[in-house]
């Protein structure tokens, strides 16, 4: 027989490591104390204090903090509400019913416009108000009703102090070294990026590589939102990393158009590949400079002054070398930053964020009609766990409503409840039906949520149904003061819940969310009208934000499963961002009334000819791309300087623009 599962080291205990201990002591003790302070504190459901406080846990000072502010603010805005709507409407059913279904209806919509604190606040007003009110459901006066918000509101804000408080006690790994650490990986690694990149094969891998780096840059741009939150040194370096994110996202559009470039150049150098290894390899040197990289650059430079491609190729490239070592000097700046020192990076704007507002809609529009008929149910039936019911329906329509798979989440949740419910029902009518003491019970609690807490930080493909446990044990458990063992009324709320929480499972199988292949046509259209914007005299958006909003558009679907939805969006994001940079190096490149200005002009004219908001005109782009060959041809045989280097950027629009034409072809 094999007892080795019983051996310490096999065990959740023995197999966490530091960190791991020190988050789960930290979120134990958080929710058991969060709990004892409410009853000391005589909140009459002193077990929302313990969700609050499992709520706002996260491994990071930063995080923490954000997620704390947006559930005060969250928090007070839903208890507003629900003052406001169980006043006015605590004698009539049916208004009650339209009056909260608007508000979860507009709390959806707003959450899904915005990303991170914003988001996670509105969505929290939306359910919060949903706690309260559908609870109010037999009270009889106003004073009740304003007794019952400021008690949840109160227990609330306990779990978010204990929780800050162990923090400070136990705090977890520097939200500024995680940032650090994240941008120095990135930076190295679009060295790899580019050494794939910059081969002649065209692989898989490719796409895949290019959509997980745009995908952790903007990653890392959520991890300084949330070190913003944890110390004052990171507020003063807000602008620093700010820039740093911006410059990534430049090289990785540097390196996507150089790679364009490579496949346009018929006769290139022989020893061109062996000089790009060298580059690259020289640049992962911390102590390399620009005369360094100079001298490998010099292997290639173009003696012919007629080989305007050439050129371009090499002026292309020396600009990747000089960004990517302008922006190792910036790390190593904010490695040497004194507390006291200031530093002035080019001011840049923070990175573009896309909403989808025909999904907000559609997502608001679910809420309603799912809050409404359930409501209406309620009211028919007089069901008595239907307050229970219509809290976790709200609760799952509004949370789960932004994200990708609902399905997925609301199966999970389903999964969670259900052991949750028996489990809870054995502890709460096999132990605390016998026990008077809540310190008693609190040392029978610590050590199943210390367990809880491991594994979910050792198993990540559970971790989800851990945390929902976590979260809902508390609801379950119905820690109340003073305590409240009606068998009959616990059975019928557990069975509410499951209900509630199948309904929410039912309207987004009805009105499901659009399709990836939908959505990202959306993206599309957006991507291009942004674009035409770009072609404008005075566009809205800079380059910079152009091309930060291009790269979270596409990040939307990199998890999703429709592998020609995201090999659509991405093509034409990197043909229409390549193309921007073009155009913004058009209009810097001479001022002036001359022959050569007005070539330059017929270039801008010719993409505002084949691009519109509905796709591409392919007869206008095949004409487009022959005239830009011919004209780049024609330049190249121009004695001034300048018709050259007017030659090479027409012939780099003309590689960008090529990629259209099999874009067009695969066009699902």
């Amino acid at each position: 027989m094999n007892i080795s599962w019983l051996e310490w080291k096999n065990t959740p205990w023995g197999k966490a490591n530091k960190a791991q201990w020190r988050y789960a002591l930290r979120n134990s003790i958080a929710m058991c104390l969060s709990l004892g302070v409410a009853f000391l504190l005589d909140l009459d459901q002193p077990y929302w204090a313990m969700t609050s406080a499992a709520v706002v846990s996260f491994p990071t000072i930063g995080g923490v903090i954000s997620k704390s502010i947006g559930r005060i603010f969250g928090s007070l805005l839903g208890a507003l509400a629900s003052m406001l709507i169980a006043g006015a409407c605590l004698n009539d059913p049916w208004l009650f019913t339209f009056f909260i279904a608007g508000w979860l209806a507009l709390c959806t919509y707003i959450s899904n416009h915005y990303q991170n604190n914003v988001s996670y606040a509105f969505a929290l007003a939306g359910y919060t108000a949903a706690i309260i009110t559908f609870s109010l459901s037999d009270a009889t006066d106003a004073m009740q009703v304003f007794d019952i918000t400021q008690a949840r509101v109160c227990e609330v804000i306990t779990g978010i102090i204990c929780g800050a408080l162990m923090m400070m006690i136990l705090p977890s790994t520097s939200d500024g070294t995680t940032l650090l650490d994240s941008l120095r990986n990135m930076h190295l690694r679009l060295l790899d990026h580019a050494r794939m990149l910059w081969q002649p094969e065209v692989t898989h891998q490719m796409r895949t590589s290019h959509e997980g780096v745009i995908s952790q840059i903007l990653t890392i741009n959520v991890l300084r939102i949330q070190a913003f939150w944890s110390h004052y040194r990171l507020r003063r370096r807000n602008n620093v990393l700010n820039f740093m994110l911006h410059q990534q996202l430049s090289l990785t559009s540097v390196i996507s158009s150089i790679r364009r470039m490579l496949l346009n150049w018929p006769d290139r150098p022989d020893h061109l590949p062996e000089v790009l290894d060298q580059l690259l390899t020289e640049l992962k040197r911390p102590d390399t400079n620009k005369y360094r990289l100079a001298k490998i650059l010099q292997k290639i430079y173009p003696h012919s002054g007629n080989d305007f491609r050439h050129k371009t190729f090499w002026l292309r490239l020396r600009q990747f070398c000089w960004l990517y070592l302008q922006s190792t000097r910036w790390l190593n700046k904010l490695d040497e930053m004194t507390p006291t020192a200031q530093l002035q990076p080019p001011k840049v704007n923070s990175i573009a964020q896309h909403t989808d507002s025909a999904e907000a809609a559609y997502n608001a529009l679910r809420t309603f009609l799912c809050i409404v008929i359930g409501c209406a149910y309620w009211i028919n039936t007089q069901w008595d766990a239907g307050a229970a019911a219509m809290t976790l329906a709200a609760i799952s329509c509004v949370l789960y409503s932004g994200i990708p798979a609902p399905i997925k989440s609301i199966s999970m949740q389903i999964k969670a409840l259900i052991p949750l419910s028996i489990g809870c029902y054995l502890v709460k009518y096999g132990l605390m039906i016998q026990i008077d003491s809540l310190w008693v019970f609190c040392s029978f609690l610590f050590p199943v949520l210390l367990t809880m807490q491991m594994m979910k930080l050792q198993h990540p493909a559970s971790a989800g149904l851990w945390g929902l446990s976590i979260v809902y044990m508390g609801s379950f458990l119905a820690v109340t003061n003073p305590p409240d063992y009606d068998f009959q009324d616990y059975i019928n709320d557990d069975f509410g819940k499951l209900v509630g929480v199948m309904l929410a499972g039912v309207a987004f199988q009805i009105l499901s969310p659009s399709s990836d292949k939908r959505k990202s046509r959306r993206l599309i259209r957006a991507l291009r009208r942004d674009f035409i914007d770009q072609l404008s005299q005075k566009p809205q958006q800079s380059e910079s934000q152009f091309e930060s909003r291009i790269y979270h558009r596409i990040s939307q679907l990199n998890q999703s499963n429709d592998e020609p939805a995201r090999l659509w969006l991405l093509r034409w994001g990197v043909v229409l961002l390549n193309c921007s940079h073009i155009v913004w190096q058009l209009r810097e490149w001479q001022v002036r009334s001359d022959p050569l200005s007005v070539v330059r002009e017929v270039c801008i004219r010719c993409l505002k000819g084949i691009m519109t908001e509905k796709g591409v005109q392919q007869k206008s782009l095949d004409a487009t791309l022959e005239e830009l060959l011919r004209m780049s041809t024609a330049l190249s045989r121009h004695p001034e300087t300048s018709a050259q280097d007017l030659a090479g950027l027409i012939w780099q629009l003309y590689c960008s623009l090529s990629q259209l034409q099999q874009t067009y072809l695969t066009k699902p």
